[in-house]
């Protein structure tokens, strides 16, 4: 016996998640709904329901669909390139709802003030990824800049990836950042020598290497605040008067 698909046009219209958002707003709606209004049509045979459902369960809700490629997305049936990429703009939109107003400037004093810009970037993500911050002469926040993405375990970063983003915005000064998948904010012998090699090419280039946060679930660790960053200033200074 063939099973009856229910489609959305089925439900009563009071029902629909379309018409639920217009009527409660969207925050009345679930992962699932929400999902539904974006796509808006499932596949042939099969309601958008299912196939919002799906996706969801493969992907472990909604954030999984956010950290998702384009490509991985796509390979869920029902959903194909044009949904993906839907669904990778939706996701995008609402990280930049989370960031500051582009027309007002945001002046980066602290790391705390730069950690809540990078943080809905780089949280949860199950691979590593590198970001800078551009900053102007008065530290007014030019623009977020995605550097690199690693391995579960490394990023692999060239300073030309960092510093072209920041000549090209002519920036005064950048702050990087980049997240620990494994939970734990503490930074590596990897983390040291990559701030080190960033900090000695932006002193070549006239562009300050303000900090280098690591972000985890755990918590922010600021290699400022922890007073390597002064530490290797004390080092370098020293070595330069010794010559």
């Amino acid at each position: 016996m063939a099973t009856a698909i229910v489609k959305v046009t089925d439900l009563p219209a009071a029902d629909r998640p379309r018409e639920r958002l217009m009527r409660l707003g969207a925050e009345a709606l679930s992962e699932q709904e929400l999902v539904c209004c974006i796509l808006g049509r499932g596949i042939a045979g099969e309601s958008v329901l299912v196939t919002a459902q799906r996706l969801l369960s493969a992907f472990s809700g909604w954030r999984g669909i956010a950290d998702a490629s384009v490509e991985q997305l796509a390979q869920v049936r029902g959903i194909g390139v044009a949904k993906a990429v839907q669904l990778k703009a939706a996701a995008e939109l609402a990280r930049r709802l989370a960031q500051p107003d582009g027309h007002v400037p945001c002046v980066i004093e602290t790391a705390e003030a730069a950690a809540a810009i990078v943080r809905p970037h780089l949280v949860d993500k199950k691979r590593e990824h590198v970001v800078a911050l551009l900053l102007d002469t008065r530290h007014r926040l030019i623009r977020l800049s995605p550097v690199a993405v690693g391995s579960l375990s490394a990023s692999l970063v060239h300073p030309r990836e960092v510093f072209k983003e920041a000549i090209a915005a002519s920036a005064a000064a950048v702050i990087l950042a980049h997240n620990h998948p494994s939970g734990d904010p503490q930074p590596s012998e990897h983390d040291i020598t990559l701030t080190a090699r960033l900090m000695e090419a932006g002193e070549l280039l006239g562009i300050e290497v303000l900090d280098h946060l690591i972000i985890a679930r755990e918590g922010v660790v600021s290699l400022k605040a922890t007073n390597w960053l002064q530490g290797r200033a004390r080092s370098q200074a020293r070595r330069g008067a010794g010559r």
